[in-house]
């Protein structure tokens, strides 16, 4: 049963709580939500629950249906984000763990590592115990093959990932690895499953070879009931009549099991189709389904690897899938995961833009109400879930409160693939030089029709929204001509405004987040015109924020004598290093009519001491001449 206890429950109430359900023999979970706290009981005795609705502080009990209770969305409506190091698992980032099937040797599993870390993946996979079919099969280096992962990792900076067989491996193992990994024949290894749970450590769990989703999900409540927070379901291929493939990859058990449960789930396409070639396509198909992850195996040498050869990608392999995902990802409208620079240490690098654990939360303004797009940019941007917005009223307040170190970075839009540059963002770069560009995000732009819970789209007689939001809603609002399109200065403020307003006949044009943050109804989602709709945000941060290690763009402001010729000479000096440019923008120079500044975006390569020669010349030959930034994209 679900306890939702009341806003502002005492503490001695809440012992009382706790104690009445422990002395009935239930197990307790504790939830605190943005909105409520609720406790999760379960247990073998059925009670009697108005005895639970009349304890004090408790505000009611909701039963859980589902045989799976602590796995159950019923339990908690949120998913789950599970921390490993460094690493999240779930929300709106894609975590790539990747490595061998099996460790053979500590060059072998070293060499891997750094592979697979230098082309994106954030954990270390690896078996030091192997079920084979055969006897005769390599069966792993046991313990030994558990110290090289652990070398391995610690090199690289990556969370370990290894199977466990046997609970009498488990006190062993846990000293060697970051996360546990149930395989699909232990799945319903129920004393193995009870051991591992009670270790409290993260734990995979593999779907079994013939299991259905519910059963899947009652191997996930045993290690849920015995201890294990954070336990992250594995789909890696059911048993099918087809021989084709090692195994039938379920990609719709994704889905399927995003509406049943709040625990992430990842895809291992490597056993689900046991054929290297079939492992892309099928790993951005569990993407494209709402995987929170992939599980993959690559080898240095798949033809000489001691298992799963034909299965394991080879590693330039695996460097085109990493760069699939990261161009799949937007459009999906998430994030892959990363991990911070090795050579970062928190003394020279305090503020990370990724996935660095910090001591405090980050501090980053945005322009607009709760809910707009630029805030749900500034989460997918800064992955580690603890960055808090603060909502100002127009894009010059964030550069003023980045200026004034109220907040550690700022967060603008510059370009909408739709509408083009935001002009104002550029001027207020030039207007600002004490600021800088630290970073650079795009996210998908999905817009959606929000109205009050109790509203349907018959009572819709007011549209308001952004007018950017009304006109790329055009197709979509003139299927409705008697609905009247009213102009508001913001998406997320409209939803606000609605809100507050409490008439059901009023809609609003915004995202989701916005509908989630006011408590309204959506209506209808993605009622865009063109769903090729992405808008570009800058990062900024104050000058002497430090500089971002390996950046590979870099945003450059100048002006040019008023002659014939003077910006293709300049442009030529670009095109003399074989830099790309990757855009040009020009403005005028405020109180100089007919004048104008060039911005220009250019990719930085890896030699940087051409991108760096570039830039000497560049400033003999300019009037004016500044580097806005240069950052990783």
């Amino acid at each position: 049963m679900i306890i939702v206890l009341k806003h502002g429950i005492k503490e001695s109430e809440k012992r009382e709580v706790y104690n009445f359900l422990a002395s009935k023999g239930y197990r307790i979970r504790e939830i605190a939500g943005e909105e409520e706290t609720v406790l999760g009981a379960v247990g073998i005795v059925q009670i009697d629950m108005r005895e639970v609705e009349l304890l004090p502080g408790v505000e009611r009990v909701i039963p859980i249906t589902k045989p799976y209770k602590l796995a159950s969305r019923e339990f908690k409506k949120e998913d789950t984000v599970i921390s490993v190091g460094n690493v999240k698992i779930g929300g709106l980032r894609i975590s790539v763990i990747a490595g061998p099937c099996a460790v053979e040797s500590r060059e072998q599993i070293l060499e891997t590592a750094h592979i697979v870390r230098e082309s994106g993946a954030v954990m270390l996979r690896g078996g030091a115990y192997k079920p084979r079919t055969s006897p005769y099969s390599f069966q792993g280096l046991g313990e030994r093959g558990l110290q090289y992962m652990k070398e391995a990792g610690e090199s690289e900076g990556m969370p370990t990932v290894s199977e466990i067989v046997s609970p009498e491996h488990a006190e062993m193992m846990q000293q060697y690895i970051d996360v546990f990994q149930i395989g699909a024949r232990n799945m319903q290894n129920y004393e193995l499953l009870k051991k591992v749970g009670s270790l409290c450590k993260p734990v995979i769990l593999k779907r079994g070879l013939a299991a259905t989703i519910e059963d899947w999900l009652m191997a996930a409540e045993y290690l849920l009931a015995h201890g294990a927070d954070n336990v992250i379901l594995c789909e890696r291929g059911i048993r099918t009549f087809e021989t084709y493939t090692r195994n039938t990859l379920d990609i719709s058990a994704i889905p399927v099991v995003k509406k049943l449960s709040h625990l992430p789930i990842i895809v291992d396409p490597s056993h689900g189709t046991g054929i290297r070639e079939k492992v892309p396509p099928m790993s951005l198909a569990a993407i494209s389904a709402g995987a929170d992850g992939l599980l993959l195996e690559v080898h240095p040498d798949p033809e000489g690897a001691l298992s799963d050869g034909p299965q394991s990608l080879y590693p330039d392999q695996f460097e085109k899938l990493m760069r699939d995902i990261e161009a799949l990802s937007p459009v999906l409208g998430k994030e892959i995961a990363r991990l911070p620079e090795k050579e970062s240490t928190p003394a020279d690098y305090p503020y990370s833009l990724r996935d660095v654990e910090k001591t405090r939360s980050i501090e980053v303004a945005f322009q607009g109400e709760s809910g707009a797009y630029s805030e749900m940019a500034l989460h997918r941007h800064f992955q580690n879930g603890d960055a808090r917005g603060l909502p100002c009223s127009r894009f010059e307040d964030v550069f003023l409160e980045v200026l004034k170190g109220t907040v550690d970075y700022g967060i603008i839009p510059i370009e909408n693939s739709l509408a083009g540059s935001i002009h104002e963002n550029y001027d207020l770069l030039l207007q600002y030089p004490d600021i800088k560009i630290v970073g650079e995000h795009q996210i998908r732009i999905v817009h959606n029709l929000i109205a009050k819970p109790d509203a349907e789209m018959k009572d819709i007689r007011k549209v308001y929204s952004h007018p950017q939001g009304l006109a790329q809603c055009a197709k979509f609002l003139d299927s409705h001509p008697e609905w009247k399109r009213i102009p508001f200065y913001d998406t997320a403020g409209s939803v606000a405004f609605i809100a507050k307003e409490g008439d059901k006949h009023c809609a609003a044009i915004a995202s989701i987040e916005a509908a989630r943050v006011y408590k309204m109804k959506v209506l209808k989602e993605g009622i865009e015109t063109n769903p090729r709709n992405y808008t570009r945000f800058f990062i900024l941060a104050r000058e002497e924020h430090p500089a971002v290690k390996n950046p590979n763009k870099a945003s450059l402001v100048f002006s040019v004598a008023d002659k014939p010729g003077s910006l293709f000479l300049f442009l030529k000096l670009l095109a003399e290093k074989n830099l790309n440019m990757k855009k040009l923008e020009s403005r005028p120079i405020p109180g100089t009519p007919w004048q104008y500044m060039f911005y220009v975006d250019v990719e930085i390569p890896e030699n940087r001491d051409l991108f760096f020669q570039a830039v000497e010349n560049m400033k003999k030959e300019a009037g004016t001449f500044r580097i806005l930034g240069m950052y990783r994209v």
